[in-house]
């Protein structure tokens, strides 16, 4: 049986140290400011936002929850980002995703101050990532699949990792982050996807495997070599008559076959979920201090 990388652990790891970041931040009279919007009612935005809204409070971070009709449209939105924009209290800004379809996600993206998009969706974030500028923010959930992989002490520099899937939430933006130069880089990257010729050859190659394709338990044990790394990203409804809510959660990863050969495997739920909150709350920190 593979070891256990526990994003929970690692996550009560990362929030101690910011909450020291936060202690010396505040001595100087600052207090790091979150502004989560929320357009619409879907309850898994609506329950990922209050956990949010719940960590910022936990950290004593300054949290704005901005809850908007599902029929807000595409110019009042951007008011209320132009506003947050403006607020110096007001460190990072997060518009949860997806919005409603009468909302442009892309333009609102754009209209987000850079210095204040700790999603680091941004087109000047982006760029930053790819130059290898460390003044940039790196999406929270690839940035938390490098975070555990660091503190988990599995040697990321020289090895081969296989993303599966190509999204820029999670596939694009990894590949950059792993290849940077530097602590937590200096992997040498293969992005596979549904339109890949011999994925499970490639997939077999990796030293680290990280699964982000939205497929419930697509990789199963052929895909993986044995002693390899697998970070299951992924996060899936299925139906199950056999327990009260009438569904359980997998990832991308059929969990029980794949940690027979794996080293190491993240669980779903309670792997990779956990690192995406502490990675914006980290971002947003880091927000403060540069601003």
């Amino acid at each position: 049986m593979s070891r256990l990388i526990e994003g929970r652990t690692i996550a009560e790891k990362v929030y101690a140290g910011l909450r020291s970041e936060i202690a010396e931040l505040k001595k100087r009279g600052r207090t790091p400011g979150l502004a989560v919007v929320l357009v619409g009612d879907n309850p898994a935005s609506r329950a990922y936002v209050r956990s949010k809204d719940k960590m910022c409070r936990d950290l004593g971070l300054h949290s704005v929850k901005l809850e908007l009709p599902a029929d807000t449209t595409q110019a009042e939105l951007l008011a209320r980002v132009r506003e947050l924009n403006g607020d110096p209290a007001i460190h990072g800004i997060l518009v949860q995703s997806p919005p409603p379809k009468q909302i442009d996600e892309a333009a609102i993206v754009r209209a987000l101050d850079p210095a204040k998009d700790v999603d680091g969706f941004h087109p000047t974030n982006v760029a930053k990532l790819a130059l290898g500028d460390v003044s940039g923010f790196v999406p929270c959930t690839p940035l938390g699949c490098q975070r555990l992989l660091i503190e988990s002490g599995i040697e990321i520099s020289g090895a081969h990792v296989v993303i599966l899937g190509r999204s820029m939430i999670v596939g694009k933006t990894l590949a950059l982050l792993l290849m940077r130069k530097g602590r937590g880089g200096d992997a040498t990257v293969t992005v596979v996807h549904s339109r890949s010729r011999r994925l499970a050859e490639i997939t077999r190659s990796a030293d680290i495997l990280i699964a982000a394709i939205g497929q419930p338990e697509f990789v199963r044990a052929e895909h993986v070599c044995e002693g390899a790394v697998v970070i299951d990203v992924g996060i899936n409804r299925v139906d199950d008559p056999m327990v009260e809510r009438g569904y359980r959660l997998v990832g991308d990863v059929a969990f029980t076959e794949v940690s027979e050969k794996a080293s190491a495997i993240t669980p779903v739920p309670g792997g990779v979920g956990p690192m995406t909150i502490a990675m914006l709350m980290s971002n947003t920190v880091k927000a403060c201090g540069q601003m």
